[in-house]
């Protein structure tokens, strides 16, 4: 009996040690679970990366049934280019069969991303509606899902975004083969891109200035069809004939020339802004006072009576035309431009013709027509 009680103590040290190295042995598996699959991922696989992400996780209101296409897959792995991640704890429940492990990850800077991200996709989308109102073969200026994802890869290739640590916890479990599984949920997934998805769906990832900003930049790239229908000033921009899309052309020209921008103030109310922005743009009042010189110099002279309406209508085209091209002032002037937040981003307002006025002024309509008859 006395041999019994001297062994009791140390079945109890037995016991704990083994129980103790149990624990220990189901952390090392967590933790050989969890490095599994994110050394995978570190590794820039795309496999790997497809099982964390549906493809339709990071656009959720984009309607596209296409299935998942190579492009979209390879676009998956470019958001671990700098992945990395530490094991900081891990705790084990036995008896409930689950785990949980803390770990501080490397991710790129998906703040960064998704701004630059959603100026893009709107650049896109300004380009696309304006192109749409002067192609009858458009179907759509929606973009697609490839369209996004192609947009993504573009700025992901670019490898110019910094990387930033977060903490995150991962959940697992045991399954059937009595081996631990990472639990896949849309909370680790956001994790894993250091974000990202949060900030694609937060409607303020760009502000009203930020967004102004794509819209302004895009007039500089528009031929003269797309800034008509941008500007909503299809009468001075009238590309019926020769003679009128010369003006129309060489109007773009100017404002390609001489446009300019500055952001003075910005006042946001509930879901809608108005940003005070400083103008630059060309005199439009220099170029109508040389026109009207000109002109009435012309139908004060004897040509003018002998040339008949319509010679004296095709020489007003081509006086405005001259001046036009002629032009080098410029003026400044303030206008108040309008944005709604539509709950997805902000959005231009322009259906009082602010922007037109401010880019045109007096020429957002041809003065031909009232003057040729005088």
């Amino acid at each position: 009996m006395k041999t019994a009680k001297r062994l009791i103590p140390l079945l109890v040290v037995i016991l704990a040690i083994m129980a103790f190295g149990c624990f220990h042995s189901e952390k090392r598996a967590v933790k050989k679970a969890i490095k599994n699959d994110l050394d995978l991922l570190k590794n820039l696989d795309s496999d790997t990366a497809s099982k964390y992400f549906s493809y339709k996780e990071l656009f959720p209101d984009i309607k596209d049934d296409q299935k998942q296409s190579n492009e979209i897959k390879d676009v998956f792995p470019l958001f671990f280019q700098d992945f990395d991640y530490k094991i900081l704890d891990v705790d084990v429940d036995k008896d409930k069969q689950t785990a949980s492990a803390s770990l501080r990850l490397v991710t790129l800077d998906a703040n960064a991303l998704a701004k630059d991200f959603t100026a893009a996709k709107l650049q896109r989308e300004i380009q696309s509606a304006a192109h749409m109102e002067n192609d009858q073969d458009s179907k759509s200026s929606s973009l697609s899902l490839t369209d996004l994802y192609l947009i993504m890869k573009e700025l992901l290739a670019s490898d110019d975004y910094d990387s930033i640590e977060r903490n995150c916890t991962i959940e697992l479990a045991m399954n059937d083969h009595n081996a631990w599984e990472i639990k896949r949920t849309y909370a680790l997934e956001n994790d894993l891109v250091g974000g990202l998805m949060t900030y694609l769906s937060d409607p303020d990832i760009l502000s009203p200035e930020d967004t102004l900003t794509v819209y302004l930049d895009s007039l500089t790239e528009m031929n003269t069809e797309e800034m008509s229908s941008f500007l909503g000033v299809e009468s001075i921009l009238n590309t019926s004939d020769t003679t009128r899309n010369a003006i129309a052309s060489a109007l773009v020209t100017q404002v390609h020339n001489t446009f300019n921008y500055e952001f003075k103030d910005s006042k946001i109310n509930g879901y809608q802004a108005v940003v005070t922005t400083k103008i630059t743009t060309f005199d439009s009042e220099t170029i109508l006072t040389s026109y009207q010189k000109k002109l009435n110099e012309y139908l004060a002279s004897p040509d003018a009576v002998i040339d008949g309406l319509e010679k004296r209508l095709d020489k007003s085209y081509d006086m405005l035309l001259d001046c036009i091209t002629a032009n080098t002032a410029t003026k400044t002037a303030d206008a108040s431009l309008c944005l709604i937040n539509d709950g997805v981003s902000w959005k231009l307002d322009d259906s009082n013709g602010e922007l037109g006025n401010a880019i045109f002024g007096t020429l957002t309509t041809s003065p031909v027509d009232d003057t040729v008859t005088e």
